[in-house]
Protein backbone atom coordinates (compact mmCIF):
# COMPACT_ATOMS: atom_id res chain seq x y z
CA UNK A 1 0.00 0.00 0.00
CA UNK A 2 1.42 3.44 -0.89
CA UNK A 3 2.20 5.82 1.94
CA UNK A 4 -0.36 8.57 1.27
CA UNK A 5 1.50 11.09 3.40
CA UNK A 6 4.64 10.59 1.33
CA UNK A 7 2.66 10.81 -1.92
CA UNK A 8 0.93 14.04 -0.86
CA UNK A 9 4.16 15.59 0.42
CA UNK A 10 5.97 14.80 -2.82
CA UNK A 11 3.05 16.04 -4.94
CA UNK A 12 3.02 19.31 -3.01
CA UNK A 13 6.80 19.71 -3.36
CA UNK A 14 6.66 18.97 -7.10
CA UNK A 15 4.21 21.83 -7.65
CA UNK A 16 5.78 24.36 -5.30
CA UNK A 17 8.15 26.11 -7.70
CA UNK A 18 9.71 26.03 -11.14
CA UNK A 19 8.80 23.15 -13.42
CA UNK A 20 12.37 21.94 -14.09
CA UNK A 21 13.76 18.51 -13.21
CA UNK A 22 16.65 19.74 -10.95
CA UNK A 23 14.30 22.06 -9.04
CA UNK A 24 11.66 19.36 -8.60
CA UNK A 25 14.25 16.78 -7.45
CA UNK A 26 15.69 19.28 -4.97
CA UNK A 27 12.27 20.03 -3.47
CA UNK A 28 11.52 16.29 -3.29
CA UNK A 29 14.78 15.73 -1.39
CA UNK A 30 13.81 18.48 1.05
CA UNK A 31 10.42 16.86 1.65
CA UNK A 32 11.91 13.38 2.20
CA UNK A 33 15.02 14.53 4.07
CA UNK A 34 17.43 12.79 1.69
CA UNK A 35 18.58 13.20 -1.90
CA UNK A 36 17.61 9.76 -3.21
CA UNK A 37 19.20 8.81 -6.56
CA UNK A 38 15.81 7.92 -8.04
CA UNK A 39 14.38 11.42 -7.42
CA UNK A 40 16.01 13.01 -10.48
CA UNK A 41 14.71 10.36 -12.95
CA UNK A 42 11.30 10.62 -11.24
CA UNK A 43 11.33 14.40 -11.74
CA UNK A 44 12.27 13.97 -15.40
CA UNK A 45 9.38 11.55 -15.94
CA UNK A 46 7.04 14.05 -14.28
CA UNK A 47 8.25 16.81 -16.63
CA UNK A 48 7.58 14.48 -19.56
CA UNK A 49 4.14 13.64 -18.13
CA UNK A 50 3.04 17.29 -18.01
CA UNK A 51 4.79 18.44 -21.21
CA UNK A 52 2.68 20.66 -23.43
CA UNK A 53 -0.22 20.89 -21.02
CA UNK A 54 -1.56 23.31 -18.45
CA UNK A 55 0.28 23.57 -15.14
CA UNK A 56 -0.84 20.38 -13.30
CA UNK A 57 -3.18 20.30 -10.35
CA UNK A 58 -2.31 18.60 -7.07
CA UNK A 59 -4.48 15.62 -7.94
CA UNK A 60 -2.63 15.25 -11.28
CA UNK A 61 0.70 15.00 -9.44
CA UNK A 62 -0.81 12.44 -7.02
CA UNK A 63 -2.15 10.30 -9.88
CA UNK A 64 1.26 10.41 -11.60
CA UNK A 65 3.07 9.25 -8.46
CA UNK A 66 0.60 6.44 -7.79
CA UNK A 67 0.95 5.18 -11.36
CA UNK A 68 4.74 5.50 -11.64
CA UNK A 69 6.48 2.10 -11.46
CA UNK A 70 9.82 3.59 -10.44
CA UNK A 71 8.29 5.37 -7.46
CA UNK A 72 6.43 2.18 -6.54
CA UNK A 73 9.72 0.25 -6.48
CA UNK A 74 11.37 2.98 -4.40
CA UNK A 75 8.59 2.77 -1.81
CA UNK A 76 8.89 -1.01 -1.67
CA UNK A 77 12.70 -0.92 -1.35
CA UNK A 78 13.05 1.98 1.11
CA UNK A 79 11.29 3.08 4.25
CA UNK A 80 10.15 6.51 3.02
CA UNK A 81 8.77 9.11 5.39
CA UNK A 82 8.02 12.83 5.34
CA UNK A 83 10.86 14.87 6.84
CA UNK A 84 9.42 18.30 6.06
CA UNK A 85 6.14 19.56 4.61
CA UNK A 86 6.74 22.46 2.24
CA UNK A 87 4.52 25.21 3.58
CA UNK A 88 5.80 28.17 1.58
CA UNK A 89 2.97 30.48 0.49
CA UNK A 90 1.65 29.92 -3.01
CA UNK A 91 2.65 32.43 -5.63
CA UNK A 92 1.77 33.37 -9.18
CA UNK A 93 3.27 30.85 -11.61
CA UNK A 94 2.21 31.80 -15.15
CA UNK A 95 3.24 29.79 -18.18
CA UNK A 96 6.06 31.47 -20.17
CA UNK A 97 3.60 32.96 -22.70
CA UNK A 98 1.63 34.61 -19.88
CA UNK A 99 4.63 36.05 -18.05
CA UNK A 100 4.06 39.54 -19.49
CA UNK A 101 0.30 39.67 -19.10
CA UNK A 102 -0.70 42.53 -16.82
CA UNK A 103 -3.08 40.60 -14.58
CA UNK A 104 -3.31 41.31 -10.84
CA UNK A 105 -1.29 39.05 -8.56
CA UNK A 106 -3.79 37.15 -6.39
CA UNK A 107 -1.98 34.38 -4.52
CA UNK A 108 -4.50 33.20 -1.92
CA UNK A 109 -8.22 32.85 -1.35
CA UNK A 110 -8.04 35.69 1.18
CA UNK A 111 -6.32 37.93 -1.37
CA UNK A 112 -9.08 37.13 -3.89
CA UNK A 113 -11.69 38.10 -1.31
CA UNK A 114 -9.92 41.42 -0.73
CA UNK A 115 -9.51 42.08 -4.46
CA UNK A 116 -13.22 41.55 -5.07
CA UNK A 117 -14.09 43.62 -2.00
CA UNK A 118 -16.36 41.05 -0.35
CA UNK A 119 -16.11 38.89 2.79
CA UNK A 120 -14.69 35.39 2.36
CA UNK A 121 -18.05 33.82 3.28
CA UNK A 122 -19.75 35.77 0.47
CA UNK A 123 -17.02 34.72 -1.97
CA UNK A 124 -17.57 31.05 -1.16
CA UNK A 125 -21.35 31.51 -1.44
CA UNK A 126 -21.16 33.12 -4.88
CA UNK A 127 -18.62 30.55 -6.12
CA UNK A 128 -20.76 27.66 -4.84
CA UNK A 129 -18.08 25.06 -5.53
CA UNK A 130 -20.24 22.23 -4.18
CA UNK A 131 -23.22 23.14 -6.36
CA UNK A 132 -25.60 23.62 -3.45
CA UNK A 133 -27.28 26.60 -5.12
CA UNK A 134 -28.94 24.35 -7.70
CA UNK A 135 -30.63 22.48 -4.86
CA UNK A 136 -32.07 25.58 -3.19
CA UNK A 137 -35.87 25.60 -3.56
CA UNK A 138 -36.04 29.34 -2.77
CA UNK A 139 -35.52 31.41 -5.94
CA UNK A 140 -34.17 34.37 -3.96
CA UNK A 141 -31.21 32.28 -2.79
CA UNK A 142 -30.13 31.47 -6.33
CA UNK A 143 -27.70 33.60 -8.32
CA UNK A 144 -29.32 33.49 -11.79
CA UNK A 145 -32.54 34.32 -13.63
CA UNK A 146 -33.56 32.03 -16.50
CA UNK A 147 -35.25 32.65 -19.86
CA UNK A 148 -35.88 29.87 -22.36
CA UNK A 149 -35.75 30.53 -26.10
CA UNK A 150 -36.76 28.10 -28.82
CA UNK A 151 -35.22 28.42 -32.28
CA UNK A 152 -36.94 27.86 -35.61
CA UNK A 153 -34.83 24.72 -35.99
CA UNK A 154 -36.42 23.33 -32.82
CA UNK A 155 -33.27 23.67 -30.72
CA UNK A 156 -33.48 25.15 -27.26
CA UNK A 157 -31.36 27.98 -25.86
CA UNK A 158 -31.31 29.01 -22.22
CA UNK A 159 -30.38 32.57 -21.26
CA UNK A 160 -28.88 32.55 -17.76
CA UNK A 161 -28.62 36.10 -16.45
CA UNK A 162 -26.71 36.62 -13.19
CA UNK A 163 -28.37 38.68 -10.49
CA UNK A 164 -26.93 42.16 -9.78
CA UNK A 165 -24.40 41.28 -7.05
CA UNK A 166 -22.86 38.37 -8.94
CA UNK A 167 -22.90 40.36 -12.19
CA UNK A 168 -20.95 43.13 -10.47
CA UNK A 169 -18.29 40.63 -9.34
CA UNK A 170 -18.13 39.10 -12.81
CA UNK A 171 -17.60 42.55 -14.33
CA UNK A 172 -14.73 43.04 -11.91
CA UNK A 173 -13.15 39.78 -13.12
CA UNK A 174 -13.78 40.80 -16.73
CA UNK A 175 -12.15 44.24 -16.55
CA UNK A 176 -9.45 43.38 -14.02
CA UNK A 177 -8.26 40.03 -15.42
CA UNK A 178 -9.83 38.83 -18.65
CA UNK A 179 -9.48 42.06 -20.64
CA UNK A 180 -5.77 42.13 -19.76
CA UNK A 181 -5.16 38.85 -21.64
CA UNK A 182 -4.52 39.23 -25.40
CA UNK A 183 -6.87 37.53 -27.86
CA UNK A 184 -6.04 36.03 -31.23
CA UNK A 185 -6.39 38.54 -34.07
CA UNK A 186 -8.94 36.36 -35.90
CA UNK A 187 -11.49 36.68 -33.06
CA UNK A 188 -13.91 39.51 -33.90
CA UNK A 189 -16.81 38.88 -31.53
CA UNK A 190 -17.30 40.55 -28.14
CA UNK A 191 -14.20 42.75 -28.19
CA UNK A 192 -13.55 46.47 -28.47
CA UNK A 193 -12.91 47.98 -31.93
CA UNK A 194 -14.16 44.77 -33.59
CA UNK A 195 -17.62 44.03 -34.97
CA UNK A 196 -19.58 42.01 -37.45
CA UNK A 197 -18.30 44.43 -40.11
CA UNK A 198 -14.65 43.68 -39.35
CA UNK A 199 -15.51 39.96 -39.26
CA UNK A 200 -16.80 39.90 -42.85
CA UNK A 201 -14.45 42.55 -44.32
CA UNK A 202 -11.57 40.14 -45.22
CA UNK A 203 -13.99 37.94 -47.19
CA UNK A 204 -15.71 40.51 -49.43
CA UNK A 205 -15.27 39.93 -53.14
CA UNK A 206 -13.58 36.54 -52.72
CA UNK A 207 -13.90 33.72 -55.22
CA UNK A 208 -15.13 31.18 -52.67
CA UNK A 209 -16.21 31.38 -49.02
CA UNK A 210 -16.52 28.49 -46.58
CA UNK A 211 -18.87 29.14 -43.66
CA UNK A 212 -18.92 26.84 -40.62
CA UNK A 213 -20.92 26.94 -37.40
CA UNK A 214 -20.23 25.44 -33.97
CA UNK A 215 -22.81 23.62 -31.84
CA UNK A 216 -23.57 24.69 -28.25
CA UNK A 217 -20.77 27.25 -28.17
CA UNK A 218 -20.99 28.54 -24.59
CA UNK A 219 -22.13 25.31 -22.96
CA UNK A 220 -19.11 23.54 -24.51
CA UNK A 221 -16.78 25.36 -22.10
CA UNK A 222 -16.82 23.45 -18.82
CA UNK A 223 -15.56 24.44 -15.40
CA UNK A 224 -12.33 22.44 -15.80
CA UNK A 225 -11.46 24.29 -19.01
CA UNK A 226 -12.07 27.69 -17.41
CA UNK A 227 -10.09 26.69 -14.32
CA UNK A 228 -7.20 25.61 -16.57
CA UNK A 229 -7.23 29.03 -18.23
CA UNK A 230 -6.88 30.81 -14.88
CA UNK A 231 -4.06 28.43 -13.85
CA UNK A 232 -2.32 29.12 -17.16
CA UNK A 233 -2.53 32.80 -16.29
CA UNK A 234 -0.60 31.97 -13.12
CA UNK A 235 -3.17 31.78 -10.34
CA UNK A 236 -2.70 29.10 -7.66
CA UNK A 237 -5.13 26.21 -7.82
CA UNK A 238 -7.51 27.34 -5.00
CA UNK A 239 -7.76 30.84 -6.51
CA UNK A 240 -8.31 29.47 -10.02
CA UNK A 241 -11.02 27.13 -8.69
CA UNK A 242 -12.97 30.04 -7.19
CA UNK A 243 -12.54 32.33 -10.21
CA UNK A 244 -13.75 29.60 -12.55
CA UNK A 245 -16.67 28.75 -10.27
CA UNK A 246 -17.83 32.38 -10.24
CA UNK A 247 -17.85 32.43 -14.04
CA UNK A 248 -19.61 29.09 -14.60
CA UNK A 249 -22.98 27.70 -13.61
CA UNK A 250 -24.93 24.44 -13.43
CA UNK A 251 -28.61 24.94 -14.25
CA UNK A 252 -31.16 23.47 -11.80
CA UNK A 253 -33.63 21.07 -13.33
CA UNK A 254 -36.67 23.09 -12.27
CA UNK A 255 -35.52 26.01 -14.46
CA UNK A 256 -37.15 24.20 -17.39
CA UNK A 257 -40.63 23.95 -15.90
CA UNK A 258 -42.11 26.89 -17.81
CA UNK A 259 -41.19 25.49 -21.22
CA UNK A 260 -43.92 24.94 -23.82
CA UNK A 261 -44.43 21.17 -24.05
CA UNK A 262 -44.75 21.34 -27.85
CA UNK A 263 -40.96 21.17 -27.81
CA UNK A 264 -39.49 17.83 -28.79
CA UNK A 265 -39.03 15.81 -25.60
CA UNK A 266 -35.77 14.26 -26.78
CA UNK A 267 -34.27 17.70 -27.45
CA UNK A 268 -35.52 18.91 -24.08
CA UNK A 269 -33.80 15.97 -22.38
CA UNK A 270 -30.54 16.68 -24.21
CA UNK A 271 -30.72 20.36 -23.26
CA UNK A 272 -31.36 19.60 -19.59
CA UNK A 273 -28.41 17.22 -19.53
CA UNK A 274 -26.17 19.71 -21.35
CA UNK A 275 -26.93 22.60 -18.99
CA UNK A 276 -26.85 20.51 -15.80
CA UNK A 277 -23.03 20.49 -15.77
CA UNK A 278 -21.03 23.63 -14.96
CA UNK A 279 -20.61 25.71 -18.13
CA UNK A 280 -20.30 29.30 -19.30
CA UNK A 281 -23.77 30.84 -18.84
CA UNK A 282 -25.03 32.78 -21.85
CA UNK A 283 -25.92 36.06 -20.17
CA UNK A 284 -22.92 36.49 -17.85
CA UNK A 285 -20.58 39.39 -18.79
CA UNK A 286 -17.51 37.13 -18.46
CA UNK A 287 -18.71 34.37 -20.80
CA UNK A 288 -17.91 35.94 -24.22
CA UNK A 289 -14.38 36.88 -23.20
CA UNK A 290 -13.70 33.49 -21.62
CA UNK A 291 -15.01 31.72 -24.72
CA UNK A 292 -12.68 33.75 -26.95
CA UNK A 293 -9.71 33.04 -24.69
CA UNK A 294 -10.43 29.31 -24.51
CA UNK A 295 -10.72 29.17 -28.31
CA UNK A 296 -7.21 30.66 -28.72
CA UNK A 297 -5.51 27.34 -29.48
CA UNK A 298 -8.18 26.38 -32.02
CA UNK A 299 -7.82 29.81 -33.66
CA UNK A 300 -4.05 29.29 -33.91
CA UNK A 301 -4.42 25.89 -35.56
CA UNK A 302 -7.15 27.03 -37.96
CA UNK A 303 -5.14 30.13 -38.91
CA UNK A 304 -2.17 27.93 -39.72
CA UNK A 305 -4.35 25.58 -41.76
CA UNK A 306 -5.87 28.50 -43.67
CA UNK A 307 -2.47 30.03 -44.36
CA UNK A 308 -1.18 26.72 -45.73
CA UNK A 309 -4.20 26.54 -48.05
CA UNK A 310 -3.89 30.15 -49.23
CA UNK A 311 -7.05 31.20 -47.39
CA UNK A 312 -8.12 33.86 -44.88
CA UNK A 313 -9.79 32.94 -41.57
CA UNK A 314 -11.90 34.97 -39.12
CA UNK A 315 -14.27 33.99 -36.29
CA UNK A 316 -17.23 35.76 -34.72
CA UNK A 317 -18.23 33.70 -31.65
CA UNK A 318 -19.44 30.39 -33.11
CA UNK A 319 -19.43 31.59 -36.77
CA UNK A 320 -16.26 30.65 -38.69
CA UNK A 321 -15.41 32.00 -42.13
CA UNK A 322 -12.67 31.00 -44.60
CA UNK A 323 -12.16 32.55 -48.03
CA UNK A 324 -9.67 32.45 -50.88
CA UNK A 325 -9.03 32.33 -54.59
CA UNK A 326 -8.73 29.59 -57.20
CA UNK A 327 -6.28 27.43 -55.26
CA UNK A 328 -8.53 27.43 -52.19
CA UNK A 329 -11.60 26.76 -54.35
CA UNK A 330 -10.06 23.56 -55.68
CA UNK A 331 -9.43 22.18 -52.19
CA UNK A 332 -12.25 23.75 -50.19
CA UNK A 333 -14.20 20.54 -49.54
CA UNK A 334 -11.12 18.66 -48.32
CA UNK A 335 -10.14 21.75 -46.33
CA UNK A 336 -13.48 21.72 -44.50
CA UNK A 337 -12.86 18.16 -43.33
CA UNK A 338 -9.44 19.10 -41.93
CA UNK A 339 -10.95 22.15 -40.19
CA UNK A 340 -13.72 20.02 -38.67
CA UNK A 341 -11.13 17.50 -37.42
CA UNK A 342 -9.14 20.29 -35.72
CA UNK A 343 -12.29 21.65 -34.08
CA UNK A 344 -13.25 18.19 -32.86
CA UNK A 345 -9.76 17.70 -31.44
CA UNK A 346 -10.12 21.04 -29.60
CA UNK A 347 -13.41 20.01 -28.00
CA UNK A 348 -15.85 21.65 -30.43
CA UNK A 349 -18.53 20.10 -32.58
CA UNK A 350 -19.34 21.44 -36.05
CA UNK A 351 -22.98 21.89 -37.03
CA UNK A 352 -22.58 20.28 -40.45
CA UNK A 353 -26.11 21.26 -41.48
CA UNK A 354 -24.95 24.89 -41.54
CA UNK A 355 -21.67 24.36 -43.41
CA UNK A 356 -21.82 26.24 -46.73
CA UNK A 357 -19.52 26.51 -49.77
CA UNK A 358 -20.38 29.81 -51.47
CA UNK A 359 -18.88 30.72 -54.82
CA UNK A 360 -19.25 34.08 -56.55
CA UNK A 361 -22.12 32.87 -58.69
CA UNK A 362 -24.43 32.68 -55.66
CA UNK A 363 -25.30 35.08 -52.85
CA UNK A 364 -22.45 34.89 -50.36
CA UNK A 365 -23.79 35.46 -46.84
CA UNK A 366 -21.87 35.76 -43.59
CA UNK A 367 -23.52 36.60 -40.26
CA UNK A 368 -26.60 37.86 -42.10
CA UNK A 369 -24.66 40.18 -44.43
CA UNK A 370 -24.17 39.82 -48.19
CA UNK A 371 -20.45 40.03 -49.06
CA UNK A 372 -20.22 39.31 -52.81
CA UNK A 373 -18.76 42.75 -53.61
CA UNK A 374 -18.94 44.66 -50.32
CA UNK A 375 -20.65 44.12 -46.98
CA UNK A 376 -24.33 44.98 -47.19
CA UNK A 377 -27.73 44.05 -45.78
CA UNK A 378 -30.06 41.89 -47.81
CA UNK A 379 -32.44 44.02 -49.82
CA UNK A 380 -35.47 42.36 -48.24
CA UNK A 381 -34.29 43.18 -44.71
CA UNK A 382 -33.61 46.80 -45.63
CA UNK A 383 -37.04 47.11 -47.24
CA UNK A 384 -38.82 45.66 -44.19
CA UNK A 385 -37.07 48.09 -41.84
CA UNK A 386 -37.81 51.01 -44.18
CA UNK A 387 -41.49 49.99 -44.31
CA UNK A 388 -41.63 49.80 -40.49
CA UNK A 389 -40.17 53.29 -40.18
CA UNK A 390 -42.44 54.72 -42.86
CA UNK A 391 -45.56 53.21 -41.27
CA UNK A 392 -44.42 54.52 -37.88
CA UNK A 393 -44.41 58.02 -39.38
CA UNK A 394 -47.83 57.57 -40.96
CA UNK A 395 -49.74 55.58 -38.34
CA UNK A 396 -47.67 56.01 -35.19
CA UNK A 397 -44.95 53.76 -33.74
CA UNK A 398 -47.36 51.88 -31.46
CA UNK A 399 -49.03 50.31 -34.50
CA UNK A 400 -45.70 48.83 -35.65
CA UNK A 401 -44.57 47.40 -32.30
CA UNK A 402 -45.95 43.95 -33.05
CA UNK A 403 -43.42 42.16 -30.83
CA UNK A 404 -44.25 44.36 -27.82
CA UNK A 405 -40.74 45.73 -27.28
CA UNK A 406 -40.70 47.59 -23.95
CA UNK A 407 -38.62 50.40 -25.50
CA UNK A 408 -39.57 50.41 -29.16
CA UNK A 409 -37.77 53.68 -29.86
CA UNK A 410 -34.42 52.31 -28.70
CA UNK A 411 -35.07 49.10 -30.62
CA UNK A 412 -35.68 50.96 -33.89
CA UNK A 413 -32.81 53.35 -33.34
CA UNK A 414 -30.47 50.41 -32.74
CA UNK A 415 -31.52 48.80 -36.02
CA UNK A 416 -30.98 52.08 -37.89
CA UNK A 417 -27.55 52.49 -36.26
CA UNK A 418 -26.63 48.97 -37.38
CA UNK A 419 -27.49 49.82 -40.99
CA UNK A 420 -25.45 53.04 -40.68
CA UNK A 421 -22.46 51.01 -39.52
CA UNK A 422 -22.72 48.57 -42.45
CA UNK A 423 -23.78 51.01 -45.21
CA UNK A 424 -23.65 54.70 -44.37
CA UNK A 425 -25.60 55.78 -47.48
CA UNK A 426 -28.55 53.51 -46.79
CA UNK A 427 -28.35 54.24 -43.09
CA UNK A 428 -28.59 57.98 -43.70
CA UNK A 429 -31.84 57.49 -45.64
CA UNK A 430 -33.32 55.48 -42.80
CA UNK A 431 -32.14 58.03 -40.21
CA UNK A 432 -34.06 60.79 -42.02
CA UNK A 433 -37.27 58.74 -41.82
CA UNK A 434 -36.64 57.82 -38.17
CA UNK A 435 -36.29 61.50 -37.20
CA UNK A 436 -39.77 62.16 -38.60
CA UNK A 437 -41.49 59.71 -36.22
CA UNK A 438 -43.69 61.37 -33.59
CA UNK A 439 -43.15 59.53 -30.33
CA UNK A 440 -45.92 59.62 -27.67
Amino acid sequence: MPNRSVVNALARSFLAGDMTAPSIASRGATALGRSWTWLRPLAERFIEFIAGGTRPRHRDAVHFLLADRGFERAQTRHQLSVAQWLTAPQRMQPVPLAANWHVPAIESVGALSDWLGIPLTDLLWFADLKGLGCKQPAQQLRHYHYRILTKKSGNIRLIEAPKPRLKQLQRRILTGILEQIPLHSVAHGFRKAYSIKTFVAPHTGCRVILRMDLCDFFTNFRHARIQALFRTTGYPEPVADLLAAMCTHATPRDAWRGLDWDVDRAQLGEARQLYSRRHLPQGAPTSPSLANLCAFRADCRLSGLAQAAGATYTRYADDLAFSGGEAFERSVERFSLHAAAILLDEGFQVNHHKTRFMRQGVRQRLAGLVVNHHANLQRSEFDRLKATLTNSVRFGPVSQNRDAHPNFRSHLEGRVAFVEMINSTRGKRLRIIFEQIHWP
